[in-house]
């Protein structure tokens, strides 16, 4: 199968693309720049008046992976207005002009920020929980999903709705974690008993060749399948470093007084998914969370 990817020089896009071609499909990926050992189609801004036109010349697949990525510390004055654009309207002319260039399957990198922030005990996401995004990135990529739905015409449509994804080269709460951890110094996060889903670099693109294989449409949600607690995390990644996670436990009270930092509340709170759907079609992770946090901790060692 050809299968044009975007976003293939990023965290996610360069496994992708690498797994996809180990199950044999011709992938040409979508790049500002040259990617070794890839066909590359030159694009340049991501935006509504892109021209995707020659990139999608008889492909079969589109894997939609390029977008704004979450922020945590944002400098733009309006930064809804600039994830739309790029991870809406940039999305949604992608997927007319696939449409009309007879692409048979588009598949789109949603999040599970569509869903939330945190779940209740016992209350997981699900795939048809109503949208509840909490940041404009969520609710760009809500809108968008809404969008692909008007727009897919005759083309088989899945919206993959990862949680946080580990692996080589993570960047965010988990590099900021890492580094953490390899100075030794004591966290107050001990004796938690939050719950969190997370996913793999190396599960998530074995899933999404999955699901273009069987030409799934529909909307699903993805784990590692083993859900952990911050301080169990915390732990397998601080063994992974050779450095034991120092722990200590922190009265609630005090969580509760410092719960209204959004990273103390992604820290402490719980974010649990149903991926049934997924599995129902016969879908199994290659790694466990521990083997997947694993590489992520040896690349991390290796480039110090």
């Amino acid at each position: 199968m050809k299968i044009l990817v975007t976003g293939a020089s990023g965290f996610v896009g360069g496994p992708v693309c690498r797994a996809l071609m180990a199950r044999g499909h011709r992938v040409v990926a979508a790049s500002r720049r040259d990617l070794p050992g890839l066909v590359v189609i030159r694009i340049g801004e991501l935006g509504p008046d892109t021209d995707w036109r020659p990139a999608l010349d008889g492909v079969e697949a589109v894997v939609h992976l390029a977008a704004r990525a979450h922020v945590m510390q944002e400098a733009e004055t309006d930064p809804l207005a600039l994830f739309r654009r790029i991870n809406r309207d940039a999305t949604l002319h992608l997927a007319e002009q696939a449409a009309g260039a007879g692409v048979k399957h588009f598949l789109f990198a949603s999040s599970i920020k569509v869903n939330g922030e945190a779940t209740l005990p016992d209350r997981p996401f699900t795939a048809d929980d109503p949208p509840a995004p909490c940041d404009p990135y969520g609710i760009a990529k809500a809108e968008a999903e809404q969008g692909l739905r008007a727009v897919a015409g005759p083309m088989a449509l899945t919206i993959l709705r990862p949680p946080l994804i580990h692996g080589p080269g993570a960047k965010g709460n988990l590099a900021t974690l890492l580094k953490v951890l390899n100075t030794g110094l004591p966290l107050p996060l001990g004796g938690l008993a939050n719950r969190r889903s997370l996913v793999g670099i190396d599960n998530l693109a074995d899933a999404l060749g999955f699901l273009l294989e069987r030409r799934a449409a529909g909307t699903f949600l993805i784990r590692d399948g083993e859900d952990v607690s911050t301080s169990q995390l915390l732990r397998l990644l601080g063994a992974g470093l050779g450095r034991p996670a120092r722990l200590i436990p922190l009265p609630a009270i005090l969580f509760r007084l410092l719960g209204r930092s959004g990273t103390i509340r992604r820290l402490t709170g719980s974010l649990v998914v149903d991926d049934s759907p997924l599995r129902a079609l016969g879908w199994t992770p290659p790694l466990s969370l521990k083997d997947g946090l694993a590489r992520m901790t040896s690349a991390w060692r290796n480039t110090r």
